[in-house]
């Protein structure tokens, strides 16, 4: 009689504990990455008001995709969406905001850097040298639909296969599939890198989001498949 009570006093501590997590997890997921730079020096934070647009903030192009890629999300603004946005925005160019190190340790090939916690890629070519870096979102961690953890896998891997503009998952959304992936890029079974919307945190299903001109560049000019092509490190 202990021992059923004990381990019924266990399954209502697991389930208190499991909802506590669900309602911590999506507050720390949902936060944005900009909101991370606020508190740095050389940023001011801006609130995105009612009717706010990209374009309406920042009229100039060269601006405003510098201002995306710092706050990692090519979504729309919302109203109370907070926005980093460098002082010197006016003088600089996005590899000047780069999370990267200009140059790596040689690998005699094209290098594919996509760290996680910097929600970024930086792409090197065969001399180590930084050509582009880019905002990514990866697995979101818990995805309902499916009903498991959806993390991206780490370690080192090669690219085995890729597509074009019109590349579509299989297998989401669950039961239809048919969910936009341009210019996707397997690395490891059936995860990619492809375009799509980023909205400042990790929010796919374990895939790795990129901007889709991201991808498009990398899928057409720097990504090379097989054994002797580009190294693809997720960190």
């Amino acid at each position: 009689m202990e021992g059923t009570n004990i381990m019924t006093r266990n399954l209502n501590m697991r389930k208190i504990i499991i909802g506590i997590l669900l309602i911590i997890i999506p507050v720390v997921v949902l936060a944005n990455y900009g909101k991370r730079l606020c508190s740095k020096r050389g940023y001011v934070c801006i609130k995105a008001k009612a009717g706010d647009t990209w374009r309406k903030l920042f009229p100039n192009q060269r601006e405003e995709q510098i201002v995306r890629r710092i706050n990692r999300t090519n979504t729309r603004l919302r109203r109370g969406m907070i926005i980093a946005v460098p002082k010197n925005l006016y003088s600089i160019n996005h590899m000047e905001v780069s999370p990267f190190p200009r140059r790596i340790e040689p690998r005699g090939r094209n290098v594919l850097l996509i760290n996680l916690r910097l929600q970024a890629f930086g792409a090197y070519d065969g001399y180590g040298r930084l050509l582009h870096w880019g905002p990514v979102s990866g697995g979101k961690g818990w995805c309902p639909d499916v009903g498991r953890r959806c993390g991206t896998p780490r370690g080192t891997f090669r690219i085995n296969s890729k597509g074009g503009a019109g590349c579509v998952s299989t297998k989401y959304p669950v039961g239809r599939g048919g969910a936009p992936m341009p210019y996707c890029m397997f690395f490891y079974g059936g995860y990619a890198m492809h375009g799509s919307f980023l909205p400042g945190y990790h929010a796919s299903h374990g895939c790795i989001r990129m901007f889709t001109e991201d991808a498009k560049w990398l899928n057409r000019h720097f990504v090379r498949r097989g054994r002797g092509g580009t190294i693809v490190i997720v960190r």
